[in-house]
């Protein structure tokens, strides 16, 4: 038996990757829904951390708020330019960096096709809420959800290995990293 290309390895991490966070996100917010949903926030370390229900119209802290189906668009072209991306993918470091853009991107985007808050009627077609629900430091840092988490640390990825010139086909610009 032989092994397989490269490229088909790093892909191999990606579709790993991706359903992890994506089903992660989603029982999370399934299980926070079915427990927190119109209730009080329940606090975990008091003035740190505690999980608070919030359906997000707009983007990552609120912003943009009622301008929820170009945030649906926007999701959707991510999803899409990230798959198209992966057709080149020869580095490993690439490889996690886009499953966690992709997971995250996939649980926020299957948010606002799907999820709307209790009582609020269905609303228009790509119009939904994301569900937020994780809050650190109480009044002083935006709600968030894995999806969120997952976005964040991929892109803080995608800025590191940009700036020490990994590039996504497995080469490494030196004089990029040097600079």
């Amino acid at each position: 038996m032989t092994a397989a290309p490269p490229g088909r390895r790093r892909i191999a991490v990606l579709a790993t990757i991706v359903p992890i966070i994506y089903g992660l996100d989603l029982l999370t917010k399934t299980v926070v829904l079915r427990t927190l949903e119109g209730r009080d926030p329940l606090v975990l370390i008091p003035g740190l951390l505690q999980f608070r229900v919030i359906f997000n119209s707009g983007a990552a802290f609120s912003i943009g708020t009622g301008m929820t189906i170009v945030f649906t668009f926007v999701a959707a072209a991510v999803v899409i330019a990230i798959l198209r991306t992966a057709r080149h993918l020869r580095s490993l470091p690439w490889a996690v960096t886009l499953a966690l853009m992709l997971g995250g991107a996939l649980g926020n985007l299957t948010d606002r096709l799907l999820r709307w808050p209790s009582g609020f009627g269905r609303p228009s077609p790509f119009q939904g809420h994301v569900v937020d629900f994780i809050e650190t430091f109480p009044g002083h840092f935006p709600v968030f959800n894995i999806a969120d988490s997952a976005i964040v640390c991929g892109g803080i990825l995608a800025v590191f290995l940009a700036w020490r010139g990994y590039q996504i086909d497995g080469t490494r610009d030196t004089g990029r990293a040097e600079k």
